[in-house]
Formats: structure tokens, sequence, C-alpha cells
């Protein structure tokens, strides 16, 4: 039987859609380890996280009728159906609350309450900036009702730039967020400059 690692990763690889969804989780998952490093987490826990707490966003999971995409909570989706799969897989059954309160905190908003968490949070707000962030945001315009124009891209990137990066929670993230900060510091302002006033 096949471990329960490549079973998680043979099902994003087939469920992420639109495909380029999936390049999220592994780059998330090494995020994830090089924030941790030197540090004692349970990587099981850290690896399961990283690659199931979007599979409420995926075509086939998420809602199609743009109303009730609006008020979708894909967290809560993804808490409802990763138990189940990770039965299934033969995760060890003591580790999938820690699995699923990373998921339910890994979200800026949320506080963490594990390293697992933290390390997952801290990744994933890496993710929303720099370059990585603004291909993740600009990619969506059209096809996401957050996203109607780029004008609603750049608003979010903006407000990525202001409001995430003081969510880090650990020293190594905010270290490595400065390069990113100011890859994104720029390209918001060249877009703003470019644009002239006008509208997008």
């Amino acid at each position: 039987m096949l471990d329960f690692r490549t079973q998680i990763q043979a099902y994003i690889r087939a469920q992420a859609l639109p495909i380029d969804k999936y390049s999220h989780q592994p780059r998330l998952y090494q995020l994830a380890t090089t924030l941790g490093e030197g540090l004692v987490y349970d990587d099981d826990v850290l690896y399961a996280a990283a690659w199931l707490h979007d599979l409420g966003v995926f075509i086939g999971h998420r809602p199609a009728d743009p109303a009730e995409l609006a008020a979708w909570d894909n967290v809560a989706y993804a808490l409802k159906m990763v138990p189940d799969l990770l039965h299934q897989w033969q995760f060890p059954s003591a580790k999938i609350a820690a699995v699923l309160a990373a998921i339910a905190q890994h979200s800026p908003q949320q506080t963490p309450t594990s390293l697992e968490a933290s390390l997952l949070r801290d990744a994933d707000i890496l993710e929303q900036l720099g370059a990585v962030g603004i291909l993740r945001i600009v990619s969506k315009v059209g096809r996401d009702t957050r996203y109607r124009t780029f004008g609603d891209a750049l608003a979010t990137l903006e407000h990525n730039l202001q409001t995430l990066p003081s969510q880090l929670c650990l020293a190594i993230s905010q270290q490595l967020a400065q390069a990113r900060i100011a890859v994104l510091a720029e390209f918001t302002t060249a877009a703003q400059a470019e644009a002239q006033g006008q509208p997008w």
C-alpha cells in the first residue's frame, strides 16, 4: 500500500482545479519546512495540513453558483472532508486533530495554537506576498467573483502589502518577508503610476 504522503499528493494533483491551483501545495509545504528548520514540530501534521488546507477552493468541491460561492467557507469544507480522507489513507489517527487545528488556524485572521499551525499560517502569508503573490492574484482576474478587473486584483495586492507583514508570527518569517515585500511594493507602485489615474 502507498504511504499516506504519496496518496495525499496524488489526490491533490487530481483534485486541484483549475490546474494552477496545484503548485501552491508543494511550494507551501517546502516554505513551511524552511521556516521550521531547527525547530521541533510534527512533520506529518504539517505535511497533511499544507497539502489539504485548500481542498474547498477547487472546482468540483466549491459551489458553481456565484451567489453560493460568494458565501462559501472553504475552510469549513476542508475541516469536514479531511478526517475521512486521512483515515482512508491510513494517516495516524492520533494526529488528525492537530491537522484540523492547523487547517482551521492557517488564515491571517486566526491565532495559531501550535507550532505546526504557526508554520503553515506564516508560509501561507508569505505566499501572498512577492512575485508569487502577484501571480496568484492576477491569474484569478475574470474567473473569480472577487476579481472582475485588474483594479480589483491590485486593490487586494495593496491590502496584502499593508496588512499581512505585521501578522507574521515567527522571526524567520519576518526576515524572509522583506524581499517579497519589496517586490510587491515596487509592483503596486509601478502599476498605479502606469495607469495614470485611468480606470482598470
